[in-house]
């Protein structure tokens, strides 16, 4: 993206879900934070919010809730500075879903793995009628956030995912769930993460 490939970002679409058959699962437990936002939804917010560059600066919200008192599918909006436009969904009552797609003003690059990849996968551009298959090397899954963390501790290295980072992604996800608890758009402070008054 950052080579200008697709153009201006202006739309970013995600997915994330899979068919949770335990009922004692503990996805399920709104003491310990169930929910299919705070499983698999944080996936998809995330890697918009890092495509994007920037926090959203308003947030929409959907939901089903589960007999357990918890979000089993979820959707979401999430609007960005410069008119970019993300959305998603997740869920636990669906087939295993993941992928990504990313819409620019010259083209589109879509991701079929993006949450879950495995040792080498493949992206596309779509540029006008061009579809170009583009390989990606990758390694065992978890194998990147081992060597970051260790990275971290015994070098001192500032980890990829930050703090910072980690604190707007939960703040987006908080705004959401009030968006679909509320029925309304929320919007969001940038600054404190807090709700602005309308």
């Amino acid at each position: 993206m950052e080579s200008g490939a697709i153009g201006e970002l202006r739309l970013i679409r995600g997915a994330f879900t899979f068919t949770l058959t335990h009922r004692d699962d503990v996805r399920l437990v709104p003491s310990l934070g169930g929910g299919s936002l705070w499983d698999v939804g944080c996936y998809p917010v995330s890697f918009a919010r890092h495509l994007a560059g920037v926090e959203p600066l308003e947030v929409f919200g959907w939901q089903a809730v589960g007999g357990g008192g918890v979000d089993i599918t979820f959707a979401g909006l999430l609007r960005f500075p410069g008119e970019v436009i993300a959305q998603f969904d997740c869920g636990f009552r669906a087939p295993f879903r993941a992928h990504l797609e990313v819409v620019g003003s010259e083209g589109t690059l879509t991701v079929p793995q993006p949450f879950k990849p495995g040792v080498n996968e493949t992206v596309f551009l779509q540029r006008g009628s061009e579809r170009q298959a583009i390989p990606i090397p990758g390694q065992e899954l978890y194998v990147g956030e081992v060597e970051d963390l260790a990275d971290a501790i015994l070098l001192g290295r500032t980890p990829r995912v930050t703090l910072a980072d980690s604190r707007g992604n939960t703040a987006a996800l908080t705004f959401l769930l009030r968006s679909a608890r509320e029925g309304r758009p929320v919007l969001m402070s940038t600054r404190n993460s807090v709700p602005i008054s309308q």
